[in-house]
């Protein structure tokens, strides 16, 4: 039944309403249905933390417009949404919160108690970002919504685990890792950042054990200096070859460490010799371990020195700096200080620097894994679009190290490892066990650490679908999923992991297409940060302008893979946009009779037009879709509506429904409900609120948008004949009404328009749209020019040339008048800056920039009073 549309469309009215009517009547529900191709997406899972931010709000639409595409063009299109327990940044905001309100530290709590704690969190703030999707129009099936820690996730994690462990792929050992004194915590390659920062090469001398002189090495951290072990030289140097293994003297320790010959030592880098750190430095540890280097640690998890740092004991590493150069400098081992920019790397969490330590963790052998991520991506199986971020994914792949998964934590998958408290035995089991696999003690201690977040991210296109149970239905029938939707920011964090754990896992590939986008910048280009206070709610901006335009003002000029700028003042244009849709419904709505829509058989030329317009644009909107240039998409529907639709076609039929012929009423009546229909499909996916809201209101077929069908291209509406004279036409009249505009001529003062052209027919057809939309008081329409063009206004375009007698558009006495002011005007205001322009004073002392904003205005009003003469040349003519 179909309902009247309010005067002003309130999108914080129709939203809720619209999405509710969607939840009650399962729109977003998918199901294996053997009679429909599937179509899968996993919603890369928000933190439970988290907030919708804008990048999110990004993310959320490109996914909701595939989803909502592929289920109009009938796939089972499933859409599975979940959140992640973000392991670190959760523990983080629960220990902070415990801190301000109660002066208790989690081991206050002890871990059960204060797993509980953490626990009470989720709930009741984990689903917040969930309605805030919701608001989004997120059209999700909420009803198979995940949690990476729910059961059937945490099952695969375990199963996971000892698979990899079982196959000898998960190891634990001392190894460098990236170390977070502040969030106490080890992290993976891609959880650090690098930035450039100041720094300073401390060149420092140690004296040979055997008194015949020194040897001097460059360093960028003497604070590590304590945990020396060796010094290291090029074979190949003609410096330092005959110093290779004798000792020095490790200053202010007074230890004495080996000198030893390894390549890793770049000839004429630096001094060309270099302190060994075993414990504090990847490159150091890999050459310790070449030459059986001890192994000191004096850092300690929370960046203070150890007791291996004698004197130094207890003191922040920051502040041990200080001190150790002051002390090198005092005892003569300084030789100099050089500034020196460095690559440091910080945590992405905190971006505090991070320690490299030498630490017992738990580590995933990447490169027997890495074989079939690459290869998969390599031979197409997987595309990235844009198809650039393949190389930056390979190039990583190839040179990935082993995965520390470890994290000291409390909040996340605990390791499923115990301690023989007997014999030491590593017992990894998929169930807890009782007793050792080696010696039967009944005594085991549980690892305490848990696993990195991304680890259980890393199965979650198979591990949200069902799997360890293989036989699963749902990942039978929607794994491998079609498309992962992401920012690049996260390749190497989640796209890596997912693709050779589903390769591992699966055998099989967990996605087809990676599609890539940017990220969201401020209008200035930055970030959007909370240090910089330019982030930007996206919520507020739903709130204010709707969320229909504020989904199509992420979309609209958005290329993959590309970062873009947020302009708040395209919220509003698109909210007008929205505006325009809502009024020429109203409009077509208010003028209809009908309460079916079939398309008449006599069909006139500017129905044929619009018909065929559309029928190019289902084609090409349906072409990039499907190679995911949305933005591409949305702005030709965005075009077609407001200028084809909107701006002409309503136009055109004007005449036909205000008139007396019943037959003619009738035809505009369902070719404008027709193709409004068809554009509201079309639109839909982009915004999908207002296209429902109106959609519900015209008379249609089936139930709801959300379900109808994708419009298709046909061959029968390709009229392209009709459509070239039509727009030969409109071309016409926009030339007419351009050239009037120029010259201030009003839509009342009607004059006589002469075409000349080789295609008479064409507007001889368009004579009475001529008429009414250019304001002719007569057409006419002939082969040859007039022979007297005198008095004549000529405008051209592609394919005629028009003629209207000056003297009926304007008074010329009058005009001549105007003109003559306008230029007496320009020509003051052009003496004025002449004269600023001729004073010396001026033009040496102002900035070079105001001078040339002079020059560039003298210019403007050079130009202005020549157009003005030829205007007023022509009228005399």
């Amino acid at each position: 039944m179909r309902k009247e549309l309010p005067k002003v469309y309130d999108p914080r009215e129709v939203e809720p309403h619209i999405y509710q009517m969607w939840m009650d009547n399962g729109c977003f529900k998918a199901d294996a249905d053997p009679k429909k191709k599937p179509f899968s997406i996993v919603m890369p899972p928000p933190n439970v933390t988290g907030q919708l931010h804008m990048g999110h709000a990004m993310d959320s639409t490109l996914q909701d417009i595939l989803t909502r595409f592929k289920r109009m063009q009938g796939y089972s299109a499933l859409w599975l949404p979940g959140t992640d327990h973000a392991g670190i940044a959760t523990q983080i905001k629960v220990e902070e919160r415990l801190r301000e309100e109660e002066h208790l530290t989690r081991y206050d709590l002890g871990r059960e108690k204060f797993l509980e704690r953490v626990w009470a969190w989720k709930e009741k703030y984990g689903n917040r970002i969930v309605e805030q999707q919701k608001k989004m129009g997120a059209s999700c099936d909420w009803s198979r919504s995940r949690f990476t820690m729910d059961e059937g996730c945490s099952q695969a994690v375990r199963e996971a685990f000892c698979e990899l462990y079982d196959k000898g792929l998960i190891y634990k050992g001392s190894r460098i890792i990236n170390w977070c004194p502040h969030c106490l915590t080890a992290l993976s390659d891609a959880e650090v950042e690098y930035t450039d920062k100041p720094g300073h090469l401390w060149h420092i001398r140690y004296p040979l054990a055997d008194g015949s002189g020194d040897i001097v090495v460059a360093t960028t951290r003497p604070e590590t200096m304590m945990g020396d072990t060796g010094v290291a030289v090029n074979p190949e140097d003609e410096h330092f070859k005959h110093l290779i293994g004798k000792t020095c003297i490790l200053p202010i320790m007074n230890r004495e460490i080996p000198i030893v010959g390894d390549d890793y030592c770049e000839i004429g880098f630096g001094t060309g010799a270099v302190k060994m750190t075993p414990a504090h430095d990847p490159n150091d540890f890999e050459v310790g371990l070449r030459h059986n280097l001890e192994v000191i640690r004096v850092i300690n998890d929370d960046g203070t020195i150890n007791e291996n740092g004698g004197k130094y004991n207890g003191m922040d590493r920051y502040e041990c700096r200080k001190a150790i150069v002051k002390d090198l400098e005092e005892q003569g081992y300084l030789v100099k200080t050089e500034p020196y920019s460095h690559n440091v790397g910080t945590c992405y969490r905190c971006h505090n620097d991070v320690e490299p330590l030498i630490s017992a963790q738990w580590f995933v052998k990447m490169e027997p894994l890495a074989k079939e991520a690459i290869r998969v991506v390599k031979d197409g199986t997987i595309k990235f679009v844009p198809e650039r971020f393949t190389k930056t994914y390979i190039n990583w792949m190839e040179n990935v190290h082993d995965w520390c998964i470890s994290r000291q934590l409390w909040w996340g998958h605990q390791i499923p490892a115990w301690y023989c408290d007997e014999c030491g035995h590593i017992n990894v089991s998929r169930q807890d066990p009782t007793r050792c696999e080696k010696c039967g003690c009944t005594h085991l201690t549980r690892e305490e650490d848990v696993l990195d977040t991304w680890f259980s991210s890393a199965l979650w296109p198979f591990s949200t679908l069902g799997w360890p149970n293989k036989d699963s239905e749902d990942l039978r029938y929607w794994y491998p999923t079609s498309v992962l939707v992401t920012g690049y920011d996260i390749i190497f964090f989640w796209v890596a992991r997912m693709i050779f754990s589903g390769m591992e896992q699966m055998k099989q590939e967990p996605f087809k297409t990676v599609f890539i986008h940017g990220l969201v910048r401020d209008d200035k280009g930055r970030k959007m940060s909370k240090s910089l206070g330019n982030g930007i709610d996206p919520l507020e901006m739903a709130d204010k302008f709707g969320a229909d335009a504020l989904r199509f003002n992420l979309i609209t000029g958005n290329s993959p893979g590309n970062d873009m700028r947020f302009f708040v003042e395209k919220c509003e244009a698109m909210r007008n946009f929205a505006n325009k849709i809502w009024n020429a419904s109203r409009y077509v709505m208010m003028n209809l009779t009908i309460d079916h829509v079939q398309l008449p058989e006599q069909l006139e030329l500017e129905d044929k037009w619009v018909l065929s317009k559309l029928n190019t644009l289902i084609r090409e909107v349906t072409d990039n879709m499907e190679a995911y240039e949305l933005g591409v998409a949305s702005a030709k529907i965005y075009d077609f509506i407001w200028d084809t639709y909107c701006d002409w076609y309503i136009e055109l039929t004007k005449a036909r429904l205000y008139g007396e012929d019943e037959e003619a009423k009738l035809a505009a009546q369902n070719v404008l409900c027709y193709v409004l229909l068809r554009v509201l499909e079309l639109l839909h996916p982009f915004m999908p609120f207002i296209t429902e809201e109106i959609w519900q209101a015209l008379p249609h077929e089936g139930d709801f948008l959300i379900r109808a069908q994708w419009p298709e291209y046909q061959e029968r509406f390709a009229f392209t004949q009709e459509e070239n004279a039509m727009e030969a036409v409109k071309d016409a009249i926009s030339a007419v009404r351009a050239r009037r505009s120029e010259m201030n001529v009003p839509p009342s003062r009607k004059a006589k328009i002469l075409i000349v052209t080789q295609t008479p027919d064409i507007y001889a057809g368009g004579r009475d749209f001529i008429m009414r939309l250019a304001y002719a008081s007569e057409v006419e329409v002939q082969a040859q020019s007039p022979e007297d063009l005198k008095g004549m206004v000529t405008v051209a375009t592609h394919n005629a040339t028009l003629y209207l007698p000056l003297a009926e558009l304007v008074d010329i006495r009058q005009e001549l008048e105007r003109i003559a002011k306008e230029k007496t005007k320009a020509e003051e205001n052009l003496a004025r800056i002449e004269k600023k322009l001729q004073n010396e004073s001026f033009v040496s002392k102002a900035p070079e920039a105001v001078v040339n904003a002079e020059r560039e205005k003298a210019n403007k009003a050079r130009a202005l009073i020549a157009k003005l003469e030829e205007s007023a040349a022509a009228m005399r003519d």
